[in-house]
Protein backbone atom coordinates (compact mmCIF):
# COMPACT_ATOMS: atom_id res chain seq x y z
CA UNK A 1 0.00 0.00 0.00
CA UNK A 2 1.42 3.59 -0.96
CA UNK A 3 1.45 6.40 1.08
CA UNK A 4 0.56 9.66 -0.33
CA UNK A 5 3.65 12.13 0.78
CA UNK A 6 1.94 15.30 1.52
CA UNK A 7 3.21 18.52 1.42
CA UNK A 8 2.27 20.04 5.04
CA UNK A 9 2.19 23.97 6.24
CA UNK A 10 2.26 25.53 9.19
CA UNK A 11 2.56 29.06 10.05
CA UNK A 12 6.07 29.35 9.14
CA UNK A 13 7.26 26.18 7.95
CA UNK A 14 6.49 23.92 4.58
CA UNK A 15 6.94 20.19 4.70
CA UNK A 16 7.17 18.95 1.54
CA UNK A 17 8.35 15.60 -0.32
CA UNK A 18 12.75 15.89 -0.75
CA UNK A 19 13.84 16.46 -4.70
CA UNK A 20 17.04 15.86 -5.35
CA UNK A 21 17.69 19.63 -5.52
CA UNK A 22 18.04 18.89 -1.59
CA UNK A 23 20.90 16.70 -2.15
CA UNK A 24 23.40 19.27 -1.01
CA UNK A 25 22.07 20.67 1.79
CA UNK A 26 21.19 17.42 3.22
CA UNK A 27 24.71 16.12 3.20
CA UNK A 28 25.98 19.84 5.01
CA UNK A 29 22.98 18.84 7.72
CA UNK A 30 24.33 15.12 7.83
CA UNK A 31 27.76 15.75 7.42
CA UNK A 32 27.96 17.98 10.66
CA UNK A 33 28.92 16.12 13.32
CA UNK A 34 27.48 18.74 16.06
CA UNK A 35 24.46 17.72 14.67
CA UNK A 36 24.77 14.09 14.90
CA UNK A 37 26.70 13.73 18.22
CA UNK A 38 23.54 12.22 19.39
CA UNK A 39 22.58 9.87 16.30
CA UNK A 40 23.20 6.38 15.76
CA UNK A 41 25.03 6.65 12.76
CA UNK A 42 28.22 8.63 11.70
CA UNK A 43 28.42 11.48 9.62
CA UNK A 44 28.38 11.62 6.41
CA UNK A 45 31.26 11.51 4.23
CA UNK A 46 30.47 11.10 0.89
CA UNK A 47 27.86 13.57 -1.12
CA UNK A 48 26.38 10.55 -2.67
CA UNK A 49 24.66 9.35 0.95
CA UNK A 50 22.52 12.70 0.50
CA UNK A 51 20.91 11.07 -3.11
CA UNK A 52 20.85 7.79 -2.06
CA UNK A 53 18.59 9.39 1.34
CA UNK A 54 16.72 11.17 -1.14
CA UNK A 55 15.76 7.59 -3.25
CA UNK A 56 14.76 5.58 -0.03
CA UNK A 57 12.49 8.87 1.05
CA UNK A 58 10.91 8.27 -2.56
CA UNK A 59 10.81 4.29 -1.73
CA UNK A 60 9.50 4.78 2.09
CA UNK A 61 6.25 6.26 0.65
CA UNK A 62 5.68 4.07 -2.27
CA UNK A 63 6.16 1.10 0.25
CA UNK A 64 3.74 2.42 2.62
CA UNK A 65 5.99 1.97 5.66
CA UNK A 66 6.54 6.40 6.14
CA UNK A 67 7.35 9.64 4.95
CA UNK A 68 10.08 12.14 4.73
CA UNK A 69 9.94 15.36 4.57
CA UNK A 70 11.99 18.25 3.58
CA UNK A 71 11.23 21.57 5.99
CA UNK A 72 11.98 25.12 5.14
CA UNK A 73 10.91 28.47 5.75
CA UNK A 74 7.99 29.53 4.23
CA UNK A 75 9.41 33.28 4.30
CA UNK A 76 12.51 32.40 2.08
CA UNK A 77 12.47 29.06 1.18
CA UNK A 78 15.87 28.10 3.42
CA UNK A 79 16.26 24.58 3.75
CA UNK A 80 16.22 24.02 7.77
CA UNK A 81 16.06 19.82 7.94
CA UNK A 82 13.75 17.22 7.86
CA UNK A 83 10.79 15.46 9.57
CA UNK A 84 9.56 12.08 9.19
CA UNK A 85 6.67 9.33 10.06
CA UNK A 86 8.40 5.56 10.00
CA UNK A 87 7.76 2.42 10.65
CA UNK A 88 4.23 3.07 9.81
CA UNK A 89 1.51 0.15 10.54
CA UNK A 90 -1.99 0.60 9.20
CA UNK A 91 -3.18 -2.74 11.22
CA UNK A 92 -1.84 -1.28 14.63
CA UNK A 93 -2.10 2.05 13.48
CA UNK A 94 0.94 3.75 14.40
CA UNK A 95 4.45 5.09 13.42
CA UNK A 96 7.41 6.26 14.80
CA UNK A 97 8.84 10.14 14.46
CA UNK A 98 11.55 11.27 13.83
CA UNK A 99 13.61 14.73 12.94
CA UNK A 100 16.76 16.09 12.24
CA UNK A 101 17.79 20.25 12.00
CA UNK A 102 20.46 22.33 10.91
CA UNK A 103 21.83 23.59 13.66
CA UNK A 104 21.06 27.42 12.85
CA UNK A 105 17.90 26.18 13.23
CA UNK A 106 18.06 25.27 16.72
CA UNK A 107 16.06 26.88 19.58
CA UNK A 108 13.69 28.63 17.14
CA UNK A 109 10.63 26.02 17.72
CA UNK A 110 11.41 24.37 14.32
CA UNK A 111 11.32 21.35 15.29
CA UNK A 112 8.06 21.69 17.41
CA UNK A 113 6.04 23.04 15.01
CA UNK A 114 7.12 20.87 12.16
CA UNK A 115 6.56 17.71 14.06
CA UNK A 116 3.05 19.22 15.33
CA UNK A 117 2.23 19.41 11.44
CA UNK A 118 3.13 15.79 10.64
CA UNK A 119 1.33 14.33 13.64
CA UNK A 120 -1.85 16.68 12.87
CA UNK A 121 -1.41 14.72 9.39
CA UNK A 122 -1.12 11.21 11.16
CA UNK A 123 -4.03 11.67 13.31
CA UNK A 124 -6.58 13.36 11.34
CA UNK A 125 -5.32 12.34 7.86
CA UNK A 126 -3.96 8.66 8.34
CA UNK A 127 -5.87 8.02 11.78
CA UNK A 128 -3.34 6.52 13.72
CA UNK A 129 -3.79 5.81 17.88
CA UNK A 130 -0.41 5.74 18.47
CA UNK A 131 2.97 7.80 17.60
CA UNK A 132 6.12 6.66 19.26
CA UNK A 133 9.96 8.75 19.32
CA UNK A 134 12.91 7.88 20.75
CA UNK A 135 15.52 9.71 21.87
CA UNK A 136 19.03 9.86 23.05
CA UNK A 137 18.84 10.24 27.36
CA UNK A 138 21.67 12.93 26.87
CA UNK A 139 19.12 14.75 24.01
CA UNK A 140 17.83 17.27 26.99
CA UNK A 141 16.44 19.59 24.22
CA UNK A 142 15.10 16.74 21.52
CA UNK A 143 13.11 15.44 24.78
CA UNK A 144 11.65 19.09 25.63
CA UNK A 145 10.28 19.25 21.90
CA UNK A 146 8.44 15.67 22.28
CA UNK A 147 7.13 16.63 25.98
CA UNK A 148 6.08 20.33 24.46
CA UNK A 149 3.84 18.00 21.70
CA UNK A 150 2.35 16.00 24.68
CA UNK A 151 4.55 12.74 24.20
CA UNK A 152 4.90 10.68 27.52
CA UNK A 153 8.34 9.04 28.24
CA UNK A 154 7.64 5.56 28.77
CA UNK A 155 10.72 3.88 29.61
CA UNK A 156 14.33 3.85 28.94
CA UNK A 157 16.17 1.27 26.13
CA UNK A 158 19.04 0.47 28.23
CA UNK A 159 22.56 1.04 26.18
CA UNK A 160 20.49 0.05 23.12
CA UNK A 161 22.53 1.73 20.71
CA UNK A 162 26.64 3.11 20.18
CA UNK A 163 26.86 6.77 19.43
CA UNK A 164 30.52 7.68 18.50
CA UNK A 165 31.72 4.96 19.84
CA UNK A 166 30.11 5.57 23.06
CA UNK A 167 27.25 3.08 24.50
CA UNK A 168 24.06 5.32 25.08
CA UNK A 169 20.52 4.68 26.56
CA UNK A 170 17.25 6.21 24.80
CA UNK A 171 14.36 7.20 26.16
CA UNK A 172 11.07 5.88 24.40
CA UNK A 173 8.56 8.49 24.08
CA UNK A 174 4.66 7.79 23.31
CA UNK A 175 1.69 10.45 22.05
CA UNK A 176 -1.31 8.12 21.79
CA UNK A 177 -4.64 9.87 19.82
CA UNK A 178 -6.97 10.67 22.68
CA UNK A 179 -3.88 12.52 24.68
CA UNK A 180 -3.14 14.77 21.43
CA UNK A 181 -3.53 18.58 21.18
CA UNK A 182 -3.35 20.00 18.17
CA UNK A 183 -2.69 23.45 19.40
CA UNK A 184 -0.83 22.67 22.40
CA UNK A 185 2.47 25.16 22.62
Amino acid sequence: MSLPTPTLHSERLRLRPFGDADADDLFALHSSAHVLRYWDAPPWSERDRAERFIAACGHMAQEGTGARLAVERVSDGVFLGWCSLNRWNPVYRSASLGYCFQEAAWGHGHATESARALLLWAFDTLDLNRVQAETDTRNVASARVLEKLGFVREGTLREDCVVNGEVSDSWVYGLLRREWQPSSA
